[in-house]
């Protein structure tokens, strides 16, 4: 049975609704680099075929549907944590953080907002969606927006380091990435409290002011 992504938004449509905020995050996950949040505000009753979760399309669709959305939406905000503050604060704390920063950074005030299962304080109401990324096509084209930006600073971190090889796992920790971090040492961008980052550190009694600038 297909889902209907525009389940949600219709409802708040029949409510008078039309400026609605999809905001999602990527990159909970990774060793290295930050969290990503984007907040989107499509036309009212748009339709992108083939739009879903960032996670089931290729890195191809994805930039295609990227181009599209970012042509097309009312408004799209990003957010950005880095990995120093989700040490300092975990990462479910930035990535809400990185969220009301995507949300702020919106150049139109949306009336209603559909969040990935993350609980907002905001002036206007939030609704958590649960699996929202595959449920609301709002949500949908902020995980997009989202895991585009952030492969793209990825991509940049590449260039940077390109023995760590990040255009390749994004920083997630892959048997090869946990490898190339053995052979090579702790960037200053890595998530120092990661359990495989931690466990290195303290493995090897690496200094905190030793670490790779």
């Amino acid at each position: 049975m297909e889902v209907d992504l525009l389940k949600y938004e219709k409802e708040l449509y029949e409510k008078g609704i039309k400026l609605i905020a999809g905001t999602d995050e990527v990159g909970r996950g990774p060793l290295v680099g930050p969290v990503v949040a984007a907040a989107v505000i499509l036309p009212k009753n748009y339709e992108l075929k083939g739009l879903t979760d960032s996670k089931k399309l290729s890195a191809k669709k994805r930039e295609e549907f990227y181009n599209i959305i970012m042509k097309d939406a009312i408004s799209v905000g990003i957010g950005a944590v880095s990995a120093k503050v989700i040490d300092e604060i975990n990462i479910l704390e930035a990535s809400r953080k990185a969220m009301q920063e995507a949300l702020d950074n919106l150049s139109v005030l949306p009336e209603y907002i559909l969040s990935d299962a993350m609980k907002l304080e905001r002036s206007v109401p939030v609704l958590p969606i649960i699996h929202g990324d595959a449920l609301s096509l709002s949500i949908a084209a902020a995980s997009v927006i989202a895991k585009v930006t952030r492969d793209n600073m990825m991509d940049e971190y590449d260039k940077l380091h390109p023995e760590y090889e990040f255009s390749k796992h994004k920083g997630y920790p892959t048997k090869k990435h946990l490898e190339l971090i053995k052979k090579y040492g702790i960037l200053e961008e890595y998530r120092k409290t990661y359990k495989p980052v931690r466990s290195l550190i303290e493995g090897s009694n690496v200094d905190e002011e030793k670490i790779r600038n």
